[in-house]
């Protein structure tokens, strides 16, 4: 009859080394304050959301991208889009109400600063801003709206969209640009 060895696995001589490590991989885990997106719901914003839309698919804008995003005051929610070269799209950031001011900064890729909006509470559609932009390169842009509030810190709505201008409209518009007076 044969006999069976078994191999017993040494105890641990040192079980500092694993605390130690025990705490590093916690700390690490609780370091990094990730933002998430969480979504929100406000009757008078959905309003104006509504009627936003509404507007823009008459002038020839299709809905891409939106959401409905939690914020807080004086914290940059950023928004990351893939835009296509030469292509017209609108933006849109709808802040809460009470807010007393709204911004947006628009990034490229390399990070440079192809659009910055400003508006304050008790302008007409103070809450509301949009522009309209055509990316001179096919990549990603991060939107980064914020907004600030004095009496509510945190759990602030806002409202994100993202439109395309459609093929028929486009084309429509770029023969509208073009200068009337030629001199032959």
């Amino acid at each position: 009859m044969e006999q069976v060895q078994y191999h017993t696995i040494p105890v641990m001589k040192k079980p500092y080394l694993l605390i130690l490590a025990l705490t590093i991989l916690s700390a690490c885990s609780y370091s990094q304050d990730v933002i998430r997106l969480e979504s929100c719901t406000n009757g008078s914003m959905n309003k104006q959301v509504d009627s936003l839309k509404d507007a823009y698919s008459k002038e020839g804008y299709e809905l891409l991208k939106e959401a409905s995003i939690k914020m807080e005051s004086e914290f940059e929610m950023p928004v990351i889009v893939p835009l296509t070269q030469g292509s017209w799209y609108q933006f849109v950031f709808i802040g809460d109400y009470s807010s007393r001011l709204y911004e947006v900064r628009m990034y490229d890729w390399k990070e440079r600063m192809v659009i910055f909006r400003q508006k304050r509470w008790g302008e007409i559609d103070g809450n509301v801003i949009s522009y309209t932009y055509v990316p001179q390169f096919s990549e990603f842009h991060m939107m980064k709206p914020v907004q600030v509030n004095k009496q509510k810190k945190k759990n602030l709505c806002g409202y994100v969209m993202l439109f395309k201008r459609t093929a028929e409209s486009a084309v429509g518009s770029v023969t509208t640009s073009a200068p009337q007076n030629v001199v032959e």
